[in-house]
This record gives C-alpha cells, sequence and structure tokens, in this order.
C-alpha cells in the first residue's frame, strides 16, 4: 500500500470548492470551534448552523454558558438529537472556566481531559483551532482512506489502529498544511466521496484511487445497518424533551403522558432521560429541565 502524499490536488480542491462555513473562517475562535465540532457529531451541516448560530450569540465564550444551568443548554440544543452532548458541552464550558482561565487549552492531551472531548474532537480542534499536526478521523476521512489507499468501498465499522497509522502516514510534515490537509480530506468526503453516490468523476486524486482502479468493487464486510428513528425510545426522548424545551417552567407528568401513547415505553424513555441528568424529577412530581 502505497503512503504516497496526494497532498497538493487535494488542496487545491478544497481552496476552489470548500463550503463557506462560519467556524472556518479566520476570526473564528477555539470556543466556536469547538461547539461546532461537538454538533456535528452524527449530525448534517444543514441542521447544525442555525442552532450553532444562536448559541454563539447568546454564548460566545465558555464562561457565558457556564454562567447558566445546563438545563438552557438542553433547552437550546433543539432538534438536533443526542442531547445528551449539550450537557457535555455545558460541563466542558464550566470546566475550560474554572480550569483554563475561560479560554480552550491548545495543548491535545488537555483537550481530552475534557468533558464529552475525544480522540476525534481532540485532534479537530488542536488542528482547526491551533494548526497542530493530528490525524483527525471522522466517518468521512475514513472513508476517503478506504477508497483512496485500501481499495476498499467503506471503511470498517469499528476504527482500527491501521486506520490511525495510515491517516498519520499521509500527514504533512509542516503542521498548518497538516491542519489544512486535515480538513480538506474531511470536505472531500463530504461533498465527493460520499457513502452511496460517491461522485467519481469530480475527485481531484481519481487517477490514484485505488478502489476506483480497481474497478470500484462492492462493499463484502458485515452488513452495514442504517439506523431507525420511527417508534424508537429515541423518537420517544425527544418528544418528552421537546415538552420540556417549550415549556416555561416545571411541567406536570400528564403533559408529558400524552406526546407518546406506549406508557412502557415513555416511562423507560422517561427514566432514562432521568439517568442521563437530562430531566430533573421534581419533588411535587413535576418534570423539568436541569437546574
Amino acid at each position: 500500500m502505497s503512503t504516497e502524499m496526494p497532498t497538493e490536488p487535494v488542496l487545491q480542491w478544497y481552496a476552489e470548492n470548500a463550503r463557506d462555513l462560519p467556524w472556518r473562517e479566520p476570526a473564528a475562535t477555539p470556543w466556536s470551534i469547538l461547539v461546532s465540532e461537538l454538533m456535528l457529531q452524527q449530525t448534517p451541516v444543514v441542521r447544525v448552523l442555525p442552532v450553532w448560530r444562536e448559541w454563539m450569540d447568546r454564548w460566545p465564550t465558555p464562561a457565558a454558558l457556564a454562567a447558566e444551568p445546563s438545563g438552557e443548554a438542553v433547552r437550546a440544543w433543539g432538534r438536533l438529537g443526542y442531547p445528551r452532548r449539550a450537557l457535555r458541552l455545558h460541563a466542558c464550558a464550566v470546566a475550560i472556566t474554572e480550569l483554563h482561565g475561560g479560554e480552550v487549552p491548545d495543548d491535545h492531551a488537555v483537550l481530552l481531559s475534557l468533558p464529552g472531548v475525544g480522540a476525534y474532537t481532540a485532534a479537530a480542534v488542536a488542528s482547526f483551532a491551533f494548526g497542530q499536526r493530528h490525524a483527525v478521523l471522522d466517518t468521512n476521512v475514513r472513508r476517503v482512506l478506504a477508497r483512496l489507499k485500501s481499495g476498499v468501498e467503506h471503511p470498517p465499522q469499528t476504527q482500527t489502529r491501521a486506520e490511525v497509522k495510515l491517516a498519520e502516514s499521509l500527514l504533512p510534515e509542516e503542521p498548518a498544511t497538516a491542519a489544512l490537509w486535515a480538513v480538506a480530506v474531511m470536505e472531500l468526503g463530504a461533498l465527493v466521496c460520499t457513502a452511496r453516490s460517491p461522485r467519481c468523476a469530480d475527485c481531484p486524486v481519481l487517477e490514484r484511487c485505488a478502489w476506483y482502479l480497481n474497478g470500484k468493487p462492492p462493499y463484502d464486510g458485515p452488513p452495514r445497518r442504517g439506523q431507525t428513528y420511527a417508534g424508537t425510545d429515541r423518537q420517544c426522548r425527544g418528544r418528552l424533551l421537546a415538552v420540556l424545551r417549550q415549556a416555561p417552567g416545571p411541567v406536570e407528568k400528564p403533559a408529558l403522558d400524552v406526546v407518546w401513547s406506549d406508557s412502557v415505553q415513555r416511562e423507560r424513555a422517561l427514566d432514562g432521560l432521568v439517568a442521563d441528568g437530562l430531566v430533573d424529577p421534581l419533588d411535587d412530581g413535576r418534570y423539568a429541565l436541569p437546574s
């Protein structure tokens, strides 16, 4: 497997085709980039943009968010899904405010110590906010590298050490160029080398793509199952949270009961929300967002 870096064509493609996103602007703060990265996990850009803008208007710094109850973060999260990310962002803001003087740390290891920040997010923030040299492996990057270098249509369902080593081997040596390469490959996967309908004719490295040169062999790994939503506990949880987000204060239990007819599933979902810290059960029998 060649580890020759097709850096220049990818960077040139990115310069000509990158989406104009606010967290990529030169004036974007490390905090705004951290917020965007947590919001973008498993959520498309088109849904994140309006919520991200509202968050940055309301909470332009970690201290601004940390000063409010965590329930306000859950309320402002809206319909982005996976609302525990809102709690993690709030906890992150508190940690940054209390432990790091209100400034997002630029050290990769310290970033990893923040609540809700895993390997991908730490590498992304270190790269995109501070111009450092790290392998940034999201779903899009993994798919591009799987096709370009490994000759397979899709990467393994779980990230492997071999993928990390490959990504690290392709990084340009100069940190600023490596950071630009990271976002460029990510954008290539989002816009051209997509999961279902790749636009191979528009790919800047088509002549180097092992998957294309091998005749685009179909995926032959374990079945790739899409996530269902309708009728799931996730949908039920979302309905319950929507009631609490829209209410000016605590709500009576009947206001939650009417949004989901399956009482067993509804109580299970409500118990899960309480266990996750997303809902507070009050002593008088009412429910509220966390304080």
